[in-house]
């Protein structure tokens, strides 16, 4: 599968796809999602598109934006990078810096399948018409 669409000069990616393999491929065995952590606020848009091209390849279920230990959590621009790349056969999870409704629904309207935010339950109260207090931040 390796070779579609990495550019020369980023390592060995087959080794990192080997790696991506040993864990989608007993994943997808015992019925399970697997999710690849791209980090991408670390990374040029280049490395982001090898890095899900990678993903796919491996026969990974989700690229997922962050581990929400990073500086910067999800941006609209990376989660529809992270689409385009992928196509329709993967999801998208958006993780990191989605504090309310209008946030959820940029990252849904780029393309994420999911998103991950700690503030729930205030996007929840906000899409039933409520305003409930901010969620403090932390972390991004």
């Amino acid at each position: 599968m390796m070779g579609q669409g990495v550019p020369r000069g980023f390592g060995d990616a087959r080794t990192v796809e080997r790696d991506i393999e040993a864990v989608t491929g007993p994943c997808r065995a015992a019925g399970a999602t697997s999710k690849v952590i791209i980090e991408a606020a670390y990374l040029t848009d280049e490395e982001k598109i090898v890095a899900c091209t990678l993903a796919k390849a491996a026969g990974a279920d989700f690229v997922k934006t962050s581990t929400g230990f990073g500086p910067g959590g999800a941006t609209v621009a990376d989660v529809a990078l992270m689409r385009r790349v992928v196509g329709a056969e993967m999801g998208v999870k958006a993780a990191g810096g989605v504090r309310d409704l209008e946030g959820l629904k940029a990252m849904v309207a780029a393309g994420a399948s999911r998103v991950g935010a700690s503030a729930g339950v205030r996007i929840v109260g906000q899409s039933q018409g409520g305003a409930l207090p901010a969620t403090p931040a932390a972390g991004y």
